[in-house]
């Protein structure tokens, strides 16, 4: 299992991430709108929100007029964006789906893994079998867009001398129950597999301070490197448009692997499917 697949990590997602976007807030900036831009432009034939955790993107999307299903491999995950939809009145196809095997019996222009969704899948064998499935889901010329991160010497190395148990205070912030939780994060990073593994220690404490309850869930992710992305796309049957490095509009130079030493970006890459 992984973080997202738990009940509790679900109805608490929202709580830590908004905590969490604060913090990182120049990463995080002009996320959603960000979305909303590429829908309005490339949607026009239906979007998916792939990975959609607990609505983030689906809702903002929906609540703005685009039409729009969402998918998820946590049940917990879909739950949860159900819930919030129906309580803003929105009438939304919200799903548990592999994105390697997920149809909905339509298609769509374009597809959407906002965040880490892609980063989820834990091999380049994985990672084909979506990129295959998601465009048998799009129309002709339909767009994918997803995220990875430029992969950095210096954070490899060090989290390849850390074990799962190796925690750091990563923030606080208030649960679903009204309890003050401090969440840790330990991971590890086998550059073989190029793979970052661990945990995420949730601790609850009452009023008093005291502890009163510690969970453990396990997160697993893949680091992906830019020259990956290129070979998988074309092998893929897709072209790669775009890349933006982070949510603010600023793009990448497509023949400059130089930036990602500059950079350590966030990329969000615009892929078209082939004819």
């Amino acid at each position: 299992m992984d973080l997202h697949d738990f009940k509790d990590v679900a109805e608490n997602y929202d709580r830590y991430l908004e905590v969490m976007y604060t913090q990182e807030f120049d990463k995080h900036d002009n996320f959603q709108e960000f979305y909303l831009e590429l829908a309005k432009k490339w949607g026009q034939g239906g979007t998916v929100d792939i990975a959609c955790g607990t609505g983030a993107v689906l809702l903002y999307l929906a609540e703005r007029g685009i039409e729009i299903d969402g998918t998820d491999l946590s049940e917990e995950m879909c739950r949860v964006a159900a819930a919030k939809a129906e309580q803003k009145g929105l009438d939304l196809n919200i799903y548990p789906a592999d994105m390697t095997k997920f149809d909905s019996g339509r298609k769509y222009s374009l597809a959407i893994i906002a965040r880490s969704g892609f980063m989820h899948l834990p091999d380049s064998k994985t990672q084909k079998e979506a990129l295959l499935n998601i465009r048998e889901q799009l129309l002709p010329g339909g767009i994918l867009t997803f995220n990875t991160f430029d992969p950095w010497p210096g954070a490899q190395a060090q989290q390849m001398q850390t074990t799962p148990e190796d925690y750091t205070f990563r923030l606080e912030y208030v649960n679903n129950e009204g309890y003050k939780e401090k969440i840790y994060n330990a991971i590890s990073y086998d550059p073989f597999t190029q793979v970052m593994q661990g945990n995420w220690k949730f601790v609850t404490y009452n009023e008093a301070g005291e502890v009163i309850g510690e969970r453990v869930r396990p997160l697993r992710m893949r680091q992906t490197y830019r020259s990956e992305i290129f070979l998988l796309a074309e092998l893929c049957g897709y072209e790669v448009v775009d890349i933006y490095r982070g949510y603010r509009g600023d793009k990448e130079d497509l023949q400059d692997p130089s930036t990602a030493w500059k950079y350590q970006s966030n990329l969000i890459w615009i892929l078209r499917k082939k004819d």
